[in-house]
């Protein structure tokens, strides 16, 4: 089984150090003009790649370890931004980063999951894999968002919430399940942004949201690819077949109505440009909080009940 996004990204990569190759042999002072024609080529090779990606092949783009983080798109998209800690009532969850800003001059509170980069940040950041106490700070930013009339963003980008027995002990279903209802009754606008990969309840206890937003090449599914297999095929080898059927990508999500609108990303996926892929998002994230934030609260919780409650289709017996 192919897990290496490197793979199909070879023919990029290749052009890439071409690029830099060029670059340290002529200096600024004296730019190769072959330079310009490469850069060319390198976004009509990368277009062309990112736009027949297998799901499976968005998953490993999702999972990227240079993808944009919730710290990133902070950096890129929020000023002023104050990060708040602990759950008042265990401890402080490093997997979530939780916290009060600015949009386009409007204050506003900031959620979202955070992965790390290296091994250590990694450690720390429990690898994006919330436990209770993250979910309890995240909803304690919420209700103060609310009190204060703040509209909310949250950036969804995890593997799922930590299964650990600890997790399991300090209540991580419930935490779970308290954030999803009480993020259906807020009274303030909240926009979700599917950024990374996007995993089970510990990606939905972010995602109850009046507009869901996705990234071209993120995955949203109630289960990774490989846990699937390994349920239906006994097989986690067959993660390329289970991610084909359960429509974790984002056009198949908004043909079924789970998200709003697919937001692009920047030639090479986001992980190649974060500031491009912020730049991206922003006009997303504008539109929506100037609609959202014209509407009367009980009318947006009204509408935020209707937008989930028609999800999915059944059949009477």
């Amino acid at each position: 089984m192919a897990g290496d996004p490197a793979q199909f990204e070879e023919p990029i990569l290749q052009i890439r150090r071409q690029i830099e190759e060029l670059g340290r042999e002529n200096g600024e002072t004296d730019p190769d003009p072959r330079i310009g024609e490469l850069e060319k080529k390198y976004v009509a090779v990368s277009r062309e790649i990112y736009a027949n990606l297998t799901p499976w092949q968005k998953t490993l783009v999702a999972r990227h370890p240079l993808r944009p983080y919730t710290l990133d798109f902070i950096n890129y998209l929020f000023d002023d931004f104050v990060e708040i800690h602990g759950d008042r009532k265990f401890a402080d969850d490093l997997a979530i980063v939780s916290g009060f800003g600015s949009f386009e001059g409007r204050s506003c509170a900031v959620i979202g999951h955070q992965k790390g980069r290296d091994t250590k940040e990694k450690i720390v950041r429990n690898f994006g894999m919330p436990r209770p106490e993250g979910y309890r700070k995240a909803l304690r930013v919420m209700k103060l968002a609310e009190k204060f009339g703040l509209p909310v963003f949250t950036l969804i980008d995890t593997v799922g919430a930590y299964p650990g027995v600890g997790a399991e002990e300090r209540g991580q279903a419930e935490a779970i399940a308290v954030n999803l209802r009480e993020m259906a009754g807020l009274c303030v606008p909240i926009i979700v942004t599917v950024t990374g990969e996007g995993g089970s309840g510990g990606a939905l206890a972010l995602g109850v949201g009046d507009r869901v937003f996705m990234l071209e090449h993120a995955v949203y599914s109630v289960i990774s690819p490989e846990g699937c297999a390994a349920i239906l095929w006994k097989d986690p080898g067959a993660a390329q077949e289970a991610a084909r059927a359960m429509k974790i990508t984002a056009v198949a999500l908004k043909e079924l109505g789970v998200i709003d609108e697919i937001v692009p990303e920047p030639p090479g996926g986001a992980h190649s440009d974060h500031a491009g892929a912020a730049a991206l998002l922003r006009p997303y994230l504008q539109k929506a909080m100037r609609e959202l934030s014209r509407m009367k609260p009980a009318l947006l919780r009204e509408e935020r009940y209707k937008k989930f409650r028609k999800m999915g289709h059944y059949e009477k017996s």
